[in-house]
């Protein structure tokens, strides 16, 4: 018998130091692991000892005898792996660490994210003498795990129990529903004011904002970001009362990752299902109204080059109800990807794939069914409505021969009647008052996490970032962790090199200060107490949690009075 890696895998990592044989691949040591879809184990060298089960946060880990219908297809996922992974090198095991100079290290990490908690882990693991403030806008931490993960996908919010073993550190202190930033916008303290009172201030604030399509008619009503959708549907405060205009029998979705795959799950499952999830209680009542039967998903390139993981393009065809439609004839790939399929040097990730949407092109409709429709090589070329989105202009494309997966477009051009259209082409960072930006990334400059400015690449004494805000918007919980422990370590080394600015004020002076600003910090206690909460109303009503999603009824589960 052999373990399997299953669709919640979170790319945590955890259960690679645990494995005695070396079995699971890629580690974070191996290139690979930094673009990985998930980690797969080995077969073939596999020894059923269990011990990865024990520390997988999420829950992905089965014994082969253990499957279900649903999960048998990751065996043959796994062992495709070392199809072209034979699966050498070391098993990973921790460095000796330096040791840290004498007097005490504050930290501030601005963002209550993965990057945020991975970051705060390394750092609060080396001892008292690390302390780490934690400082979030939002009067609830975790970031995307909260508002972005969908509410179908709980396994993979069990990576929470990871972040709260790190809270409960007695170094690390919660400092939520308090933004930083220019008083004059509002927020409650400055990057200044950090600066002054930390030996070091970590950003892990995420990308907050969508990027945008670019054509004419996107600014109708019905044309809608993905990152405002997932927001609403998850109960972020910020967009708990947003409408959104679910009359039309067909939805487009332009993009194929995975939030594409997401939106399009929550408007075609039966949301009797999705009611015993932690979906917000507006988007439930919103999506038994819906009358959307068929989502359609367009990507401008081929399916060689679909973003979305296996695992939740395997997900889309077990939707009870939904049929997955894909044309035979618009799977065409190009002249790289098929020169190398034949000649038997495809990477195993992309294989995989193809023969997902072949066997899906190969399906028959089942009648009753919801439609999921995946196009290849379509791009929007207009919106068109008077006061709302009535349909959408599209255009079919090609690749250019000789040009890699580049395409150009076509002659051919068609109409798609849809009063909803959803752009899920990504997220993008926003610049942070006090530290440079680049506009074209969306990213704050950096070298391995250390800010620099933004024409010489001279460090900023005291500045780092993490996540989306360092790197862009891409990877998910497994590279996030890469991510966070390497800004820690620069941290850290810049502590032992004596590179870190001394504070002209104290860390301990920040709570009166917030204080005398009337801003209304939610500490550790106060967040158990949310979480209580939320969790109390949602076993009555037999769902993993009932999120709340106003800020002053947040603010009152703070203080026990919800």
């Amino acid at each position: 018998m052999t373990h399997i890696i299953t669709q919640p895998c979170c790319n945590d990592a955890s259960c690679v130091p645990v494995c005695p044989v070396n079995c699971i691949h890629p580690t974070p040591a191996e290139p690979e692991f930094l673009t990985a879809e998930m980690l797969y184990i080995d077969p073939e060298a596999c020894i059923d000892c269990g011990a990865c089960i024990e520390e997988c946060p999420v829950s992905a880990i089965l014994p082969d005898d253990q499957l279900t219908e649903r999960d048998e297809p990751y065996l043959q996922i796994n062992a495709d792996y070392y199809t072209d992974h034979d699966g050498d090198g070391g098993l990973l095991r921790p460095a000796k660490s330096e040791p840290l100079p004498d007097g005490e290290l504050h930290v501030a990490i601005v963002g209550a994210g993965p990057a945020a908690f991975y970051a705060a882990e390394e750092l609060v693991r080396r001892g008292p003498s690390v302390r780490v403030d934690m400082f979030e806008r939002l009067p609830t931490p975790y970031g995307l795990v909260r508002a972005g993960v969908a509410p179908d996908h709980a396994s993979t919010k069990g990576v929470e129990r990871a972040f709260l073993s790190v809270a409960h550190k007695k170094n690390f202190e919660y400092f939520l529903s308090v933004e930083v930033g220019p008083r004059e916008s509002g927020a409650a303290i400055t990057h200044t004011e950090l600066a002054e009172r930390y030996h070091a201030v970590v950003y892990a604030s995420g990308a907050s904002t969508d990027k945008r399509l670019g054509i004419d008619g996107e600014d109708l009503p019905g044309s809608i970001a993905a990152t405002d959708f997932v927001a609403w549907y998850n109960g972020h405060p910020d967009h708990a009362d947003a409408t959104f205009d679910l009359s039309s029998e067909r939805a487009v979705i332009v993009g194929n990752g995975n939030v594409a795959l997401d939106v399009a799950r929550i408007l075609l499952t039966d949301p009797d299902i999705l009611a015993k999830s932690d979906i917000a209680d507006h988007a439930l009542e919103a999506l038994r109204e819906s009358r959307i039967r068929e989502v359609v998903l367009l990507g401008r390139r081929g399916i060689a080059q679909a973003a979305y993981t296996n695992s939740e393009f395997l997900a889309m065809g077990l939707l009870d109800g939904v049929d997955v439609v894909i044309d035979a004839d618009e799977l065409v790939v190009d002249d790289d990807t098929q020169s190398a399929a034949d000649a038997g040097t495809l990477d195993s990730t992309i294989a995989t794939k193809i023969r997902l949407a072949r066997e899906y092109s190969e399906q028959s409709a089942t009648p009753g069914n919801k439609r999921v429709v995946f196009r290849y090589l379509v791009s929007p070329m207009e919106l068109v409505g008077t006061d709302k989105v009535d349909s959408m202009r599209c255009v079919r494309n090609e690749f250019a021969d000789g040009d890699g997966a580049r395409v150009r477009p076509t002659s051919e051009t068609f109409a798609l009647d849809t009063a909803m259209v959803v752009r899920a082409i990504g997220y993008r960072g926003l610049p942070v008052d006090g530290l440079p930006f680049d506009e074209a990334r969306g990213i704050v400059p950096n070298e391995a996490g250390r800010v620099v400015t933004a024409d010489d690449r001279q460090p900023v004494p005291g500045v780092y970032v993490a996540g989306w805000l360092k790197r862009g918007a891409t990877g998910g919980i497994g590279m996030n962790r890469v991510c966070g422990h390497e800004t820690a370590a620069a941290v850290l080394a810049d502590h032992i090199d004596g590179r870190l600015p001394t504070p002209s004020g104290d860390r301990d002076e920040v709570p009166a200060l917030l204080t005398e600003r009337g801003a209304r910090r939610i500490d550790g206690a106060g967040w158990k107490n949310i979480d209580k909460a939320e969790k109390s109303a949602g076993r009555a009503a037999g769902r993993r949690r009932v999120k709340l999603v106003r800020v002053p009824e947040l603010h009152l589960a703070a203080v026990g009075s919800a």
